[in-house]
């Protein structure tokens, strides 16, 4: 499909617009007060030609139409209007310059937090997060947005939101080795889920992934970890996830490589871990590892 013709008709509306910004700031539009007048025209233009540059598939184009209506906003003291365009305009980038869209996103927060949309300014953080988690490859931002995100959600009393922020940040700090992080993060989300009827289900996820985090640092805090587990939540005693842990700690204690090998081949066998995603991967792993290390350092 030619898309000439769509981004021709928004290069008008841009030049319309200017025209409208120019006898705006004029001597005798100042004189016969047209200025917020024709800057609202303006700013109606500047988003019909964005929209025009989005359906042409110009991304920047249309990423620089949303700033340039919420730069005139801001002029405006329209607050809530200019964080609305540096949204659009951040959307647009996305597709084109994640670090354009960064900035743009970044404009929107700082306004949202001026005005007190907390909730607000953490989805956008969540957002900025995962441009530098998949486009720019950045995980010490990704996860300082994440925390930030997660930060705004606590002072909203919006836990659940916060603690999904924090499992991220978890996740990485994991990978990381930053495991003290991580556990203290996967332990706090799981005490909150086993007090609640709709997440308890989940808190045994958390805990061990908690006691994997301990299993990479040493075993005996996984045991004593996984007691302590136990002692705290009942049903984790009984789950899938809590017979694994031991059969590896049992495995390990062994110094018995080819048992931990067939425990971690038999995790099919369990339901709510039956896919080895990556983080799962790397643990086992990493304790693994450990086991071979040590069977290592006994010949």
């Amino acid at each position: 499909m030619d898309n000439s013709g769509k981004e021709k008709e928004a290069m008008a509306l841009m030049a319309e617009a200017e025209k409208k910004m120019k006898s705006s700031s004029s001597f005798l539009g100042a004189l016969f007060g047209l200025d917020s007048s024709k800057q609202e025209e303006a700013c109606d233009l500047y988003v019909r030609a964005a929209n025009m540059f989005k359906m042409a598939k110009n991304w920047c184009a249309a990423g620089n139409a949303f700033s340039q209506a919420a730069q005139l906003h801001l002029q405006m003291q329209s607050k809530h209007d200019a964080a609305t365009n540096f949204i659009d305009a951040g959307n647009a980038f996305k597709k084109a310059d994640p670090h354009e869209a960064i900035n743009c996103l970044s404009r929107a927060i700082e306004i949202y937090t001026d005005m007190g949309r907390f909730n607000i300014a953490a989805k956008h953080h969540i957002a900025i997060a995962e441009i530098f988690e998949t486009e720019l490859v950045d995980v010490d931002k990704a996860v300082a947005h994440y925390e930030q995100a997660a930060d705004y959600y606590k002072g909203e009393e919006s836990t659940s939101s916060a603690n999904k922020c924090l499992l991220k940040v978890a996740t990485y700090a994991a990978q990381l080795e930053q495991y003290p992080k991580a556990i203290e993060i996967y332990e706090q989300v799981g005490t909150h889920a086993m007090d609640s009827t709709l997440l308890k289900y989940s808190a045994k996820d958390h805990f061990f992934k908690a006691a994997l985090c301990h299993f990479c640092v040493d075993m005996l805090n996984a045991k004593i970890a996984v007691q302590k587990y136990e002692d705290m939540f009942p049903a984790f005693s009984d789950s899938r996830e809590c017979k694994l842990v031991k059969k590896l700690l049992d495995a390990c204690e062994e110094q018995n490589v080819e048992a931990y090998t067939d425990s971690v081949r038999n995790v099919k066998d369990y339901d709510t871990i039956s896919r080895l995603d990556q983080w799962l991967t790397t643990m086992l792993l990493r304790i693994k590892k450990t086991i071979q290390d040590e069977e290592s350092n006994l010949c």
